[in-house]
Order: C-alpha cells, then structure tokens, then sequence
C-alpha cells in the first residue's frame, strides 16, 4: 500500500523525524529528543504537531445545518457560524461511536467535518460533502506558551478563542484556524493550503515551538484522560459507556443512532471507562486486565508512562459500580500492579490520586 503525504513531509524528514504508518499516512512518531522531551515541551511551553492526516469534509449548501443535526448527537445550536462542537456519529444498531468528530462552523451553510484519518470515507459515506483533506496541512500549536509564541507569526491565529474558528493570512494566503487540540492545553489548530504549510511551519519552529510527533499527542491526550477512537470509542462503546454523555444532546430531536442509545439509558450501563493510577513506573498496555477485589473485571483501553507524574497510567473499561479511590490490580506481563480509580486529567492528580 502506498502510504499517503502530508505537506509537511520533507521537512519532517529535514527535522530527522521517525515516519510511521498511521491511518494509512506517513507522519512523525518522533523527532530526536524524544517522545518525552516532546510532551514536557507542550505542558510547559509550546509544541507543533502536524495532524494532515486528520480528513476535512466540507459540507455546504442549502441543508447543511439540518444533515449535520439529525446526523450527529450534539446540538449545533448551542453553537453558531464562527465557533466549533465536539460530536459522534453513531451506529444506528447499537450506538457504537463510528466516529468521533470536531466540526468547524466556518460560515452560514458551511460546515468543515473533521474525522479521524481512517474513518473519512465513513463519514462521507454518511453526510455527503467533498473530502479536501489534501488542500491543506493541519498544524496544531499547543502549550501554555502556544499562543504568545503563535503571536510572533499570526496575531490573528493566536488571538482566537476556545473553539473558535476564525480566517486568518500567512504572507496574503488565507488560512482558517480553530481554538481546538487534542493534548489538554491551550492551543490551536491551523488549516493551511498545502503550497504554503511547508513556510508556516518553519515560521512556528522558528518561533520557539518545538517539533512534536504522534507518540507525544498520544501521551499528552491519554494523560489528559481524551478517548482515541480504536481504544475509548468504536464499535461496541457507545458514548454513555465512555462517559463523554455530554455529547449527546436528547433536547434536540431525532439523531442517528438515538433510539438504541435511549435503549441502554435505559437499561443501564454495564460498563463505564475510568482512569487507573498505577504504582510504579511500568506503562499498562492495551488489552492488560484489570482485577476488582480478585476478579477480572475489566480491560485497559490505553496505558502509557506518564511524563508528568513519573508513573503508569491507564484508561480501562471497569464495572459502572467501581468507585473512584477504589484499589485495583492490572495484570501486566510478570505479574499484577496495584492501581488506584481516578477521575482524569492524570496531569492534574498528585502521585495518590489526589487532585493538586
């Protein structure tokens, strides 16, 4: 299979990067530093990812809004033109989350839906629109210094809200950014036409945001407890079981899927993602067991070694009656490790499971 490009690949390859396949892509895992260096640098100052592989689906046109809201399980008019919504495309059988989506309110009858890499025909296969994810690279600067950093190249791009959306110009070439990301920091994310990514990014990195690969969005986004479709979300979790239920607006109306979500309200949830803090500092790993008063009771969805608390973290599926504070075990190669329930962002927890 050929792999596909973003526009940012040579300088990636410029910047030394380690290229993966991802969702079909070649993108950066990593640049020299390192995967922690990287995520150190987005919690404490600034770091650039190119997310290109992400899709854009354009929507538009007389109908627009009324697709997208009986389509997908958030409200749009909580929002307007100018501002951006967190959303799920569901299964109509049993309200698996097919997707999980950002939507980009550009203008009155104009909507850029953003799928993850893999999941864009689906999505186009469900709302129709025009896939011009090969028109422009997606540059996501992050940190707590993003923006004052982002300031030196685009005041228009860092002066944007959170989850705004606004048109901005690099060298007289317009460009679109939203105030979103993927890493629990402030930042933005920036849709720049393909010819002119490759100065945009040089222009960021030359501004003192350091390079940062996917193994840094995947720690940042599992410490900040954020679902990945494939592991929180995907066939056979529903939104209710990932405990994102505020994604689902029931004031609405009718939306795909909304029938056999009301079904399992209803019935109730036989299981509901949580946090773990292990002890120590071996990562759990997708598919580890999860042990509740001796007994297999649950699966790790994610786990990692998390930068910030210098510990393993996890996100598992557990028993909706688990409590928060609750001991647990993970069965990792070699043996079990005890693991305490908690409510993320793991960053913002002391090493107890404390809130600091």
């Amino acid at each position: 299979m050929t792999l596909k490009h973003s526009a940012l690949h040579a300088e990636h390859i410029d910047l030394g990067a380690r290229l993966v396949d991802f969702g079909g892509w070649e993108m950066p895992l990593s640049y020299p530093e390192g995967t922690i260096a990287e995520h150190l640098a987005c919690r404490n100052d600034a770091a650039v990812f190119d997310v290109s592989h992400l899709g854009t689906v354009r929507v538009e046109g007389p109908g627009s809004f009324e697709l997208l809201q009986t389509s997908l399980t958030n409200d749009l008019n909580r929002i307007g033109p100018g501002r951006a919504q967190y959303q799920h495309l569901l299964d109509e059988a049993d309200a698996s989350v097919l997707d999980d989506i950002i939507v980009w309110w550009v203008a009155e009858g104009r909507f850029d839906v953003m799928p993850n890499a893999s999941n864009t025909e689906r999505v186009i296969s469900v709302l129709g629109g025009h896939d011009v994810t090969h028109e422009r690279a997606v540059i996501a600067v992050q940190g707590p210094r993003a923006r004052r950093r982002l300031a030196t190249v685009s005041p228009d791009a860092a002066a944007v809200g959170h989850f705004g959306v606004a048109d901005f110009e690099f060298k007289g070439v317009p460009c679109r950014v939203a105030g979103t990301g993927y890493t629990g920091e402030d930042g933005v994310e920036c849709a720049v036409p393909s010819e002119m990514a490759p100065a945009f990014w040089r222009a960021v990195v030359g501004a003192g945001v350091k390079p940062a690969g996917l193994g840094a969005r995947d720690t940042l986004r599992l410490e900040s407890g954020l679902p990945l479709h494939g592991h929180e979300l995907g066939a056979g979790i529903t939104p209710l079981q990932a405990g994102l239920g505020w994604v689902v607006s029931w004031d609405k109306g009718p939306f795909r899927g909304r029938e056999a979500l009301d079904r399992e309200r209803t019935a109730g949830l036989r299981r509901r993602l949580r946090g773990l803090l292990a002890e120590g500092r071996r990562p759990p790993r997708n598919g580890d067991t999860v042990l509740v008063d001796g007994e297999v009771s649950g699966v790790v969805t994610s786990g990692n070694f998390s930068p910030v608390l210098q510990r393993g973290i996890a996100l598992a599926f557990l028993p909706p009656g688990t409590a928060m504070g609750a001991n647990v075990e993970i069965a990792l190669r070699g043996g079990q490790v005890p693991a305490i329930v908690v409510k993320p962002p793991f960053q913002r927890l002391t090493v107890e499971g404390t809130v600091s």
